[in-house]
């Protein structure tokens, strides 16, 4: 059974039920009392106390699930649009990889890793998802100004851009399994990320 703190985000999505992003309690409950919450599902996580009610002497409850979808969204279109290309971090690039050194295969703690451009940038590469794996300090010295080809280095896997589905994913401080589950739906079933998930699920 998953225990869950006040830390722990809740997902986001619109209407149609197309991930938007990650939000705390506050902004969860806040969306609650404006009416915009369009129905919840997953499970529940949170159950916050308000004030009491000068008639009744009730006091209000408003209970949070892990996903809730919000009415409206002019963007979500584009977001999801097949052209969409999210921003480009450490941290959502490594846990893109799965802390592995594309060179070595070995897993790594995010501080032991570097981003390393596959085509070096000083050789006309670009710092774009395509272009960038998540290499070990080791394998990143050894490469150096070199592409792969060239320092006799093989990669382990093709990169890839996320979907913004998968970015939502790789943005979570800790996905609980029920959006794991939800954001699966979302993902391209031939994307590495729908095959680590599903092992992930299953597991």
């Amino acid at each position: 059974m998953e225990r869950f703190t006040v830390s722990q985000e809740v997902l986001r999505t619109d209407v149609a039920g197309m991930p938007l992003e990650w939000i705390d309690y506050r902004d969860a409950v806040r969306l609650y009392h404006t009416d915009q919450v369009a129905y919840a599902c997953g499970s529940l996580i949170y159950a916050v106390r308000g004030g009491f009610n000068a008639r009744s002497g009730r006091r209000s409850l408003v209970e949070v699930n892990s996903i809730i979808a919000t009415l409206g969204n002019a963007h979500s279109i584009e977001r999801n649009h097949e052209s969409y290309s999210p921003p480009l971090n450490n941290r959502t690039l490594f846990r893109r990889d799965g802390n592995l050194c594309m060179y070595c295969a070995q897993r790594f703690r995010t501080s032991d890793l570097t981003r390393d451009h596959i085509t070096p940038l000083s050789l006309g590469g670009r710092d774009a998802w395509t272009n960038v794996v998540a290499a070990c300090r080791r394998c990143n010295n050894h490469k150096g100004g070199r592409t792969p080809e060239q320092a006799r280095m093989e990669l382990v896997a093709v990169p890839f851009t996320p979907t913004y589905a998968e970015y939502i994913y790789l943005k979570g401080r800790r996905v609980l399994t029920d959006q794991m589950a939800y954001l699966l739906t979302h993902f391209p079933r031939s994307s590495p990320l729908h095959a680590r998930l599903s092992s992930a699920i299953q597991g």
